[in-house]
This record gives C-alpha cells, sequence and structure tokens, in this order.
C-alpha cells in the first residue's frame, strides 16, 4: 500500500556507497557520503530525509531515517540493478521529491527530480586506467544521469568545467560545492607522534604518499623520482589499500633497489590517518587527475608540508598553502621539490602555517549547508 505524502519535502539519499570495513572502498566517494549524511541531520532546513543503504552503517550519532535493500547491493552489478529497476519503485511509492544520488549515477526510469554529484571524469579522460566494464558503465550512465538530473554537484571548478565540456551538461544546471575536511586532521603533540612512529617502527624521516594504488594517482612517478635521491635516511611510505592495476608499483620499487627503503603500510583506518600526515617529513600528491584532491587538503590540516602539482583540481584543493610544482618535465620538478622541501627549514615552516590556514576555510559543514540550499533550490522552496 503507498504512502500518502504528508508534510515537509522528502529527500532521498542514496548511500549504497557507504562502506562497511576497512579496504580502499571506505575512502573517497565512502567518506563524502558519511560526513555530508553526518552534517546534513544537524542543517536547519524544512525537510525530510530517507537514506537507501546497503551493507553500510549510518555515521555514529546520525539519526535518519534508514531504509535497507533487501538483497546484497555489495557487487557492483547487483547495486546497478537495485539503482535502475528497484530504487525508482520506492520513489515513487514514497513520495520522494527528490533524489540526490551521490555517486554520478541514479535511476534513469524515474521522474523523481535528481542530483547528481560529480567527482572526476577520469573514466573518460584516462580511460587506460580503468577496468573495461567499469569504464564502459561510467562511461555511458554518467552522461544520461547527468543530462537528466535537474542539477549537478561538481567537487570543484575545474570539475565543472569537465562536466560541460565532457557530459554536455549546461553551465547554469551545474553547482560547485567543495569537499570538507574532518576537524581531526590536526596537528598533533610530538609525543603523540613519536610514539606512533616507535609503534609502526616508521624511520624518523619520510615522505608520504596517502591513497589508493592505482595508475591514476601516478604513484610511478614518485618512486622514480624518491630513487633519484641522494639521502640514504629518508623512506618513503605509500599508504593506501590495492586498488586496481597495482602490480607494476610493487614491480618498480623491486626494480629499483628500493625494497628497503619503500614501505607499503596498506589500507590506512581514519582513526590512524591523522598520526601519519604528522609523522610523515613531508606528504607528496602528484596524481595525473583529480576531481578534488582530498588527501592534499588533509595534509595541509595536519601542518604536514605538501607537494602537489598543478594538474587538473589540485591547485583548487591547495590554494597558498602547498609547494605546487609545474606538470610539464614532471620527473625532475618532483625531485627538485622534494629535495628543496627536504633541505629549507624556513619554507617547510613556512607551509605548515599557510596549510593549515588554507584547510580551515573548508568544513564539511559548510558543504552540507551548500548541499542543504541546493536541494531548496531544486524544489523552489
Amino acid at each position: 500500500m503507498e504512502q500518502t505524502k504528508t508534510g515537509a519535502p522528502l529527500v532521498a539519499f542514496n548511500a549504497q556507497l557507504l562502506a562497511r570495513g576497512a579496504s580502499y572502498r571506505s575512502a573517497g566517494i565512502s567518506t563524502y557520503i558519511a560526513n555530508l549524511l553526518k552534517q546534513l541531520a544537524g542543517v536547519d532546513a524544512p525537510l525530510r530525509y530517507k537514506v537507501f543503504l546497503g551493507e553500510g552503517e549510518l555515521p555514529a550519532g546520525v539519526d535518519l531515517p534508514v531504509q535497507r535493500s533487501r538483497f546484497s547491493t555489495a557487487r557492483p552489478q547487483s547495486r546497478i540493478l537495485w539503482e535502475q529497476l528497484v530504487l525508482p519503485w520506492h520513489l515513487k511509492r514514497q513520495h520522494v521529491d527528490l533524489l540526490h544520488a551521490p555517486a554520478f549515477v541514479g535511476p534513469l526510469a524515474t521522474r523523481c527530480p535528481q542530483i547528481i554529484t560529480v567527482h572526476d571524469l577520469s573514466f573518460l579522460r584516462y580511460p587506460q586506467f580503468f577496468k573495461r566494464g567499469n569504464r564502459i558503465y561510467l562511461s555511458l550512465m554518467t552522461g544520461l544521469a547527468c543530462r537528466k538530473a535537474a542539477a549537478v554537484i561538481a567537487v570543484s571548478r575545474f570539475t565543472a568545467q569537465e562536466v560541460t565540456e565532457l557530459l554536455g551538461v549546461p553551465a547554469e544546471r551545474i553547482h560547485v560545492i567543495y569537499h570538507g575536511v574532518s576537524p581531526r586532521f590536526k596537528p598533533l603533540p610530538p609525543e603523540d607522534v613519536a610514539r606512533f612512529r616507535v609503534q609502526k617502527g616508521l624511520p624518523e624521516r619520510f615522505i608520504l604518499h596517502l591513497g589508493t594504488l592505482e595508475p591514476r594517482k601516478n604513484i610511478l612517478t614518485l618512486v622514480r623520482a624518491f630513487a633519484q635521491l641522494k639521502e640514504p635516511d629518508v623512506h618513503l611510505v605509500l599508504a593506501g589499500g590495492k586498488g586496481w592495476l597495482y602490480e607494476q608499483i610493487f614491480a618498480e620499487v623491486q626494480q629499483l633497489g628500493l625494497v628497503g627503503r619503500v614501505h607499503f603500510p596498506g589500507y590506512v583506518p581514519a582513526s590512524e590517518q591523522t598520526l601519519w600526515y604528522n609523522a610523515a617529513i613531508m606528504f607528496v600528491y602528484i596524481s595525473h587527475y583529480e576531481g578534488f584532491g582530498l588527501p592534499v587538503l588533509e595534509s595541509l590540516a595536519c601542518g604536514t608540508p605538501t607537494l602537489t602539482s598543478a594538474r587538473t583540481s589540485l591547485p583548487e584543493a591547495a590554494g597558498e598553502g602547498a609547494y605546487i610544482i609545474p606538470a610539464d618535465n614532471e620527473l625532475m620538478a618532483v625531485v627538485e621539490g622534494i629535495q628543496r622541501l627536504l633541505h629549507d627549514a624556513s619554507l617547510r615552516a613556512s607551509l605548515r602555517q599557510r596549510g593549515i590556514d588554507h584547510a580551515a576555510h573548508f568544513t564539511w559543514e559548510k558543504t552540507a549547508q551548500e548541499t542543504a540550499a541546493l536541494y531548496r533550490h531544486v524544489l523552489s522552496l
């Protein structure tokens, strides 16, 4: 029996990609969903919410109505079937006024207005970095969903330009809403950091990269740049879960004779991330392509000197808080940038303060407020 529509407008949130457990799937989009839901619950707006969940769990302290899918949506194929065939039925039956699809694609067979969040279009710019099935699905469905949507959220100005250029969505239907950075990312007491370094058996000086191990992150260039450093006491830590097509990273470390100086601690749980940033002498993030580059912002918030690239959206995330290298002649630019940060203590000190100041402008509360304002705009409230 269908429910009768009453009260404030009902906004549905498709949180099927809210991860459960420790893996690379707990990063990225799952982080976005978790933080947005956590803050939306506290935004003062004349709206009701319904969260559609799979195996994931709402963040602690979030008390929003939940409806779980009746079959597992952990596998991509089953999740797609649920989104395209089952979700439209729920939207109609429950008289949903607006659906927020936070990960590229929403159901096509529904008249319910939708807002789609696009995090990046790397599957169109760098198709060679993706598995064939995933690339084909995203390439086809993202364009259809965004052109159908009432509004599109882009996580940076760069991504907004990409959505117009590659998907043909008019600029007036695209709204830039940046990610936030959690308050847990901050400078920690030196004694806590020293204790963590001993606990993990970490060297006194190490360069950190934190992110999923996959080709788009440009980790091979970082490994090759590190091999050229004449600093035997400096190590490289490549922290993050194994994503896809990561085997060449391990092979390159082996071939360059860096096994003893390059470390792979694996997936880093959220509870440890701040400690890793604080323990590093610097953070390097030179991804080929990013829709926003949240790890850069997290590192800056921790006061960690950060080196990043002028590619894509990374300068938006970095602002004046990071050391930005040009994208051309990249290998030597990375080598020279790392060497400068290693040897210029005054530059590191300046970057620490500038990074903290810049990161303070990005909060998940602001992200949620701007998102709720877009809900109201689409609903003409």
